[in-house]
């Protein structure tokens, strides 16, 4: 059976833009071979850490939202334990309600973006 996750993490800042994005692409990447499918990736970008990790004061934040099986979990959670740009991560399994806040902050999100990009035209 397929629980709904939700996968924050926290990438050490001194990556450039493109090795952020390709540590984001990984974990994705990890996800869907082992049967998960990707809802939602949010990049937060560089924000300041509430405390200092590693002698550093701010860190890369991304949030992945998907759908796979429990077993996958302790599998996602050794690759960022091995992965030496993840400062911090937290997974969430997301009960009903949560998982229908995160639909309703997704499907927002989607149509504050598309009346900008008509606005373009």
């Amino acid at each position: 059976m397929l629980n709904h996750y939700e996968a924050a993490f926290v990438l050490t800042p001194v990556l450039s833009e493109a090795q952020m994005k390709e540590a984001v692409e990984k974990f994705e990447n990890l996800l869907k071979e082992n049967g998960a499918t990707i809802l939602n990736h949010e990049e937060w970008g560089l924000r300041k850490l509430a405390y200092p990790i590693q002698g550093k004061t701010t860190g890369f934040y991304a949030l992945l939202q998907f759908d796979v099986e429990p077993a996958v979990i302790a599998t996602l959670e050794t690759a960022y334990r091995r992965d030496e740009r993840v400062l911090r991560f937290l997974t969430t399994r997301l009960d009903k309600y949560a998982f229908e806040y995160a639909e309703k902050r997704r499907h927002a999100k989607t149509a504050q973006v598309e009346p900008a990009k008509e606005e373009e035209a």
